[in-house]
Parts: C-alpha cells; sequence; structure tokens
C-alpha cells in the first residue's frame, strides 16, 4: 500500500471533524459536540497560526491524520511541534500510516529551521502507542501534565 502526506485543506473538513469525533469516542469515550467540533477543524483550516493538519492518502481515500500545533520555547528560542488529533482508519492500522505521518512531519520540522523537536501526550496506560512512538526515535520526558479546563 502507497501512503501520500499532503496538508489538508478547508475541503477536507468534513474527513477531519469525523476522524475527530472517531478519535474522541476511540480513546476518551467522549461525544463530542459535532457543530464545536466541526467550527473547531474550520478555524486550524483557515488560520495556520492555529495549527495545521496532515493527511495521509492511500488507495484514494484520506486514511489517516494528525494535526501540529505551537509552543514557542525562550529556553531554545524556536518552536516545538505538539502532535495532536491522530487517527488512522481501522482498516488501514498497523500498516505503516503513522509511520509516514510522523517521518512526514519529522522532516518537515527540521527543515524548517526554526523546529527544536516534537512532542505529543499520550495516555499512561497506552502501552502499544507509547512503544510506536519509541521506535520512532521519542522518549518520555520527566514532565507529567495538568489542565485546568472551563
Amino acid at each position: 500500500m502507497r501512503v501520500t502526506i499532503r496538508d489538508a485543506r478547508r475541503g477536507d473538513a468534513t474527513v477531519v471533524a469525523d476522524y475527530n469525533r472517531q478519535m474522541a469516542l476511540e480513546t476518551e469515550g467522549k461525544q463530542l459536540d459535532g457543530v464545536i467540533l466541526r467550527q473547531g477543524v474550520e478555524a486550524v483550516l483557515s488560520d495556520p497560526s492555529k495549527g495545521r493538519y496532515f493527511l495521509a492518502e492511500a488507495e484514494g481515500r484520506v486514511v489517516g491524520q494528525m494535526m501540529i500545533t505551537l509552543e514557542w520555547s525562550d529556553w531554545r528560542n524556536a518552536w516545538f511541534w505538539w502532535i495532536q488529533s491522530v487517527y488512522v482508519h481501522p482498516d488501514h492500522r498497523r500498516r505503516g500510516v503513522f509511520s509516514a505521518l510522523f517521518r512526514h512531519v519529522q522532516r518537515a520540522a527540521m527543515g524548517s529551521g526554526q523546529v527544536c523537536g516534537l512532542r505529543l501526550y499520550a495516555e499512561r496506560e497506552n502501552e502499544t502507542a507509547k512503544a510506536t512512538y519509541q521506535r520512532l526515535g521519542m522518549r518520555e520526558t520527566h514532565y507529567d501534565m495538568f489542565e485546568l479546563e472551563f
């Protein structure tokens, strides 16, 4: 199976929102509000300062996605790219789609001259995902994540 990676366009909002909905349900058991979700996806697709989606295509259709958001590091005078909203269609899992997306983003980040690293967060219990990230050269950090939602 040949996988190609491209930037998402505004016309991809439906598939991106649908994949985000499926990912939230599958990984966290969350039902997302479709209107808010669609508005959030469209906001990213129309404003690169909010993030950037990459889509994996195979066999004539979108089979995976990955979004990056930006974090400025004053310590490094460069950007971290945060990997988020990752989803691979169940029919295409374990076929190299995530790795293709990851390598594409890694090359883009390294080639930009403005990015000092890639980051992502993983659920503590998701050993399969963590093993995949380690195989791709990532390592666990000493940080724990905290949040306060409004």
